[in-house]
């Protein structure tokens, strides 16, 4: 990624600290105006994070609206080719005989040499994936049939038909170089590819989606599909690694008309698919620990984050305002009454609810100024005194069905039992014992009943197991033998992306670029809206306000789409193993990915959230069975009535999720972060009441609580203790207090090098076909030396006896120095 497309972000983020502090009464206001979205009485987020919506919208949001005129083109080709073989009759009142005929004779078909015969009869292919809405009467039947239809076509090997079609279309140089060409590219450009990645894409998902009643021979079909999906049965490679093709080539410039939002969904569905999703990840890692006899995990993290709930964000600034002059006008009497919240369940106070001006302004130059970092008197009773107890607005019968105590359960690594023994040591004894940890010899009673305490919560990682195991590997290579490698679909997945990784990162952090809100368009930038740009642009306001949501909704799928594959991919090669996980983690952070996510919440997230750019009429299948209404202006700039956009806070917290994989002890990239003045933007996400998002927000400010300073702890205790009741513990970890030896200055450089030199030695080592030369044994038997076949040249023959004549009989053999050699 070119250096100067991350300028931007880097550069709004740092300009602001160049500013003089500002009067407190403009602060506020300016902070009202930055924050405008933030409300104390913002409603809770009804959001249950999955692995994707319902069926219905992502089946909605392959189709840009701008293609809804295809859906009578591929009814009126089905309907042509069918009457003409089926006479009389309609599709859903065919036997299953009959119907699997008629899918053969097309499949036949598909196999001309005549461009616009094999179009016609793919779409007549997608109607019938589509579900012959023509013949239904309602959205369920649609689904029904659609269902149906789909298992039928697997069965007939459509799969295998399309795949051929679509190595064809890609490898379609003239294409290619005809869209290069184009100074305007448009739907028209990529209809073949469309129809063939809709197909696809509608198999995809809808035989990944499990019903209640599902036939045996579908859960089959299901079982068999995913295997085949997940092998290199297609040219060699897994199917997915085509797609990374596609999106690599797309990005190079090379073939600008491929339709990426169909690809990249295409591509995140086939990975969810053969990989596994989140609760598929949850119960792999289950087992694993299981094989390598490793203690159960705590708790499971995905019904932990569901049970969470969120706490409310900071107050508004006039809201602020009223309050301070409320205190000059001596009127602090009592406190106003907190509201019970969602932190009811730990008996603590709201975190957020009446922050004052200063904990919106975390700029590190104006906290080091001092001006933002006294606290005011009402406030420095919060920190220093506890809480009066709340009125119990319940009987305490009720109460007592609440859970008590923290959410997680705290961890302890090795390491930290390592550096606490080793700091004991030296205290009392002055002298360590290396990476003992059972010798307590010497030590005061505490100090054994600490180590105990740390003891029962240490926590082995599957990370630390695969590191311990490979540097024996490395070691000892002749005494462990070969490394026995499970051939699962992550290995196969990870083995085909091995040669061009960094290409395929590099690609998808530039169709994140181009599709995120904050970005700017530019005149080098990559086209991304290829397929949802009309041959003919708009003419009248209507037209325009359309094509301006569907626009905007194309983006958003863009972004929701690589969100959730980058993600799905560095968890499932973390699982895999922690050297796969680190190796594309490396080139996330080498392309930039940080600030690249940064500049993303560097915005008004809780529009982004709110954000209406779908037209409820024109989604899939709702307008294929209803009559349409008569769109206005006034019911596009209505929307729909959700409360929020599922996709965006999808995307939102899939984000947050990879910049938390990103620089989870990682302290280099940690101070990234703080170079990027990542904290005010953090803080502005936690508007968004929705638990999950805040969990994940609160962790990334927690791990660089160290290190921005005593002024910004003392001005966001509110952000600490929320930091203390939602995110797991780590019991000698001081991250409130920045003691903590890591804290000091770091060495970039050295500490991303000697990753890469273990990444480089796995990598070497697992999958280098040479790197065992040197131990290959000596032969020293004459006899079977003189005895091996040698390969030589064809044309060896010719001139072996000017070789002999050169190289033995014309050289002299001084047989004196032979012997005094021996």
């Amino acid at each position: 990624m070119q250096a100067d497309e991350m300028e931007v972000p880097i550069n709004n983020i740092n300009n602001s600290n160049k500013q003089k502090p500002l009067p407190k009464v403009k602060e506020l206001f300016k902070n009202q105006r930055k924050d405008s979205e933030g409300s104390v009485e913002s409603p809770n987020l009804e959001f249950e994070y999955g692995d994707t919506d319902s069926l219905t919208a992502e089946l909605s949001e392959l189709y840009s609206y701008t293609e809804e005129p295809e859906f009578g083109l591929n009814r009126d080709c089905f309907e042509e080719d069918f009457r003409s073989q089926v006479k009389g009759k309609k599709w859903v009142e065919l036997g299953l005989p009959e119907q699997k005929a008629y899918v053969m004779r097309l499949l036949d078909t598909l196999e001309v040499t005549n461009r616009e015969k094999r179009l016609k009869v793919a779409r007549a292919v997608l109607y019938l994936a589509q579900g012959v809405f023509d013949e239904c009467d309602t959205e369920v039947d649609v689904l029904h049939w659609s269902r149906h239809n789909i298992f039928l076509l697997y069965d007939m090997g459509t799969f295998t038909a399309l795949l051929e079609l679509l190595s064809m279309e890609i490898d379609n140089n003239q294409a290619c170089s005809s869209a290069v060409r184009k100074p305007a590219i448009s739907l028209a450009d990529s209809t073949e590819l469309r129809v063939l990645l809709s197909i696809m894409y509608l198999m995809v998902e809808t035989i990944r989606v499990e019903t209640e009643d599902d036939r045996p021979e579908w859960k089959t079909a299901r079982e068999t599909f995913k295997t085949e999906l997940g092998s290199p049965l297609y040219n060699g490679e897994p199917f997915a690694l085509l797609l990374f093709t596609m999106v690599n080539k797309f990005c190079s410039m090379n073939a600008p008309h491929f339709p990426m939002k169909k690809v990249l969904l295409l591509l995140w569905k086939t990975i969810l698919f053969t990989l596994g999703g989140f609760e598929d990840l949850q119960e792999m890692k289950v087992r694993r620990r299981e094989r390598l006899n490793l203690p159960p995990l705590p708790e499971d993290s995905i019904k932990v984050v569901r049970s969470m709930r969120a706490a409310s964000p900071p107050a508004s600034a006039m809201e602020l305002i009223e309050q301070q002059q409320q205190q000059k006008r001596g009127r602090r009497s009592r406190r106003p009454l907190v509201k019970q919240d969602s932190l009811d369940t730990y008996n603590e106070r709201d975190p957020f609810k009446n922050d004052d001006a200063r904990d919106e302004e975390e700029d590190s130059d104006e906290a080091d100024s001092g001006i933002e970092g006294e606290v005011d008197p009402l406030d420095r009773d919060v920190i220093i005194q506890p809480p009066p107890p709340l009125p119990l607005l319940r009987p305490p019968t009720e109460r007592l069905s609440f859970p008590k105590g923290l959410p997680w359960a705290p961890k302890v690594r090795e390491k930290d039992i390592e550096h606490f023994l080793e700091t004991s040591r030296n205290k009392f004894i002055g002298f360590t014992l290396g990476n003992d940890t059972e010798t307590l010899v010497g030590l005061p009673r505490p100090i054994h009943e600490s180590v105990k305490t740390l003891k029962q919560h240490k926590y082995i990682s599957l990370a630390e197991v695969q590191i311990k195991r490979e540097e024996e590997l490395q070691q000892c290579p002749m005494t462990m033998g070969e490394e026995e490698v499970e051939d699962t679909p992550t290995e196969t997945l990870y083995l085909g992306m091995l040669p061009n990784l960094s290409q395929y990162v590099i690609a998808l952090l530039k169709l994140l670029l181009a599709a995120a809100p904050t970005s700017k368009a530019k005149t080098d930038s990559i086209n991304i809206l290829a397929d949802v740009l009309p041959e003919e642009m708009p003419v009248t306001v209507l037209q325009s306000m359309k094509l301006g949501i569907d626009v905007n909704r194309h983006k958003e799928i863009i972004v929701k789409a690589i969100s959730a594959l980058l993600l799905l991919l560095l968890k499932h090669f973390k699982l895999n193993h922690i050297y796969q996980f680190e190796f594309v983690s490396q080139h996330l952070v080498f392309a930039n990915c940080i600030p690249l996510i940064l500049k993303f919440f560097n915005q008004n997230i809780m529009s982004y959230i709110s954000a209406k750019n779908s037209i409820c009429v024109l989604d899939f299948p709702h307008c294929v069975v209803h009559e349409m209404p008569e769109l206005t202006a006034e019911s596009l700039e209505a929307g729909d009535s959700n409360q929020f956009c599922w996709r965006n806070l999808f995307s939102c917290i899939n984000l947050l999720r990879i910049l938390n994989k990103l620089t989870k002890w990682k302290h280099s990239r940690t101070m990234m972060l703080v170079v990027f003045k990542s904290a005010p933007i953090l803080k502005r996400a936690l508007k968004v009441k929705q638990a999950m998002m805040q969990l994940y927000v609160l962790k990334l400010l927690k791990i660089q609580t160290k290190y921005l300073g005593r002024q910004w702890r003392k001005s966001n205790m509110k952000t600490m203790s929320a930091i203390y009741q939602k995110v797991r513990h780590r019991l000698n970890d001081d991250w409130a207090y920045g003691n903590d030896i890591d804290a000091r200055p770091w060495d970039f450089q050295a500490e991303e090098c000697a990753l890469r030199e273990s990444i480089e030695k796995f990598n070497s080592r697992r999958y280098d076909k040479n790197q065992n030369g040197d131990f290959v044994p000596v032969d020293n038997c004459l006899q079977s030396v003189l005895g091996q076949r040698v390969e030589l040249p064809e044309d060896f023959h010719y001139s072996y006896e000017m070789w002999l004549e050169r190289e033995v009989f014309s050289q002299p053999i001084q047989w004196e120095e032979l012997l005094q050699a021996q």
